[in-house]
């Protein structure tokens, strides 16, 4: 894979803002197996920039996707990808920004015509969570049952649920590995890796710098990492009347953008992608100043994400 230089980011191979109609690739390279990030904002507050996290591996055309924010529906098909492909969904933890929309983007996929079975893959109460969903909207589920011809829903969709690191499944595409990983006060919370015939690809999930999380990373082809930009979120906190314990809660459950360059560079992975940004979509931290602060400690490409940017 040819390594993307800082003028080529700079001038907007990778750090330019995409087009919301598909995803545009990091660079010219295909790949058998796709990563597109379809949402990378940090925080359960929409945000007029970016969208929330969401992360889609696609291998021999089978999605697989991490974390729900609010809107992956609609992000999804702003991908290209059609939601009736919706097979495998992976939780990392239970906070509203990776979990918000879990439920809506099973049924909404529902709605447009899915009738192949859903797994779904995360921490407890998923399978509560599950349910209740169901439960919440049974009117509207059985109204289309009626009156479109539709099969029940509650049938196709089967969470799995654990609570320890390790194999999380494996089939004809992939295996995934979890770990735990380090964002008090949720716990558990899991880091994935996905190994395909191709590529490796590891999604952090939210954490404080941790070093299970380079040990499932190590050698991996790609790194998508959550990211915080420091100075921003102290004045962002100058204006709040909890900042001390808000702060206290940041550091403790997050990872300084710095410290990602360190995580990629002690698990030896080819590439960093940085995402789940926190601040996010804040124009006056620009992508040289990302890239600066992980590159202090990682040689290896880096990539400042972008909603539906494509990494090949």
């Amino acid at each position: 894979m040819t390594a993307v230089t800082r003028r080529e980011l700079l001038l907007g191979t990778i750090g330019a803002c995409i087009a919301p109609i598909a995803p545009t690739r990091a660079s010219a390279e295909p790949s058998r197996t796709r990563l597109i990030l379809l949402g990378t904002g940090g925080g359960p507050t929409p945000k007029k920039a970016v969208s929330a996290p969401a992360t889609l591996i696609i291998a021999n055309d089978t999605p697989y996707l991490i974390d729900c924010g609010d809107g992956v529906a609609r992000q999804w098909v702003l991908a290209g990808v059609s939601l009736l492909k919706l097979r495998h969904i992976f939780i990392t933890h239970h906070h509203s920004d990776h979990n918000a929309d879990y439920g809506n983007l099973i049924l909404l996929a529902w709605a447009t015509g899915l009738v192949s079975r859903v797994d779904t893959w995360g921490p407890p109460p998923l399978a509560k969570m599950t349910k209740l969903f169901l439960e919440l909207n049974a009117y509207d589920i059985q109204t289309r049952i009626k009156d479109e011809g539709r099969q029940p829903l509650q049938p196709l969709v089967h969470p799995h649920e654990f609570q320890q690191g390790g194999i999380v499944m494996r089939d004809e595409n992939v295996t995934v590995t979890s770990t735990l990983v380090d964002h008090p006060l949720v716990s558990p919370a899991f880091a994935y890796r996905f190994d395909t015939a191709d590529r490796s690809i590891v999604i952090s999930g939210d954490t404080a710098r941790s070093e299970r999380l380079i040990a499932l990373a190590r050698g991996a082809d790609v790194l998508v990492h959550e990211a915080m930009w420091l100075p921003a979120i102290d004045a962002i906190l100058a204006r709040n009347p909890n900042a001390s314990s808000l702060r206290k809660h940041l550091v403790d459950s997050h990872t300084a953008v710095a410290d990602c360059g360190k995580v990629a560079a002690a698990a030896g992975v080819k590439t960093l992608v940085l995402s789940h940004l926190v601040p996010g979509g804040d124009a006056s931290i620009t992508d040289e100043m990302w890239m600066n602060a992980a590159s202090q400690h990682f040689g290896g490409r880096i990539v400042v994400g972008k909603d539906l940017m494509e990494i090949p």
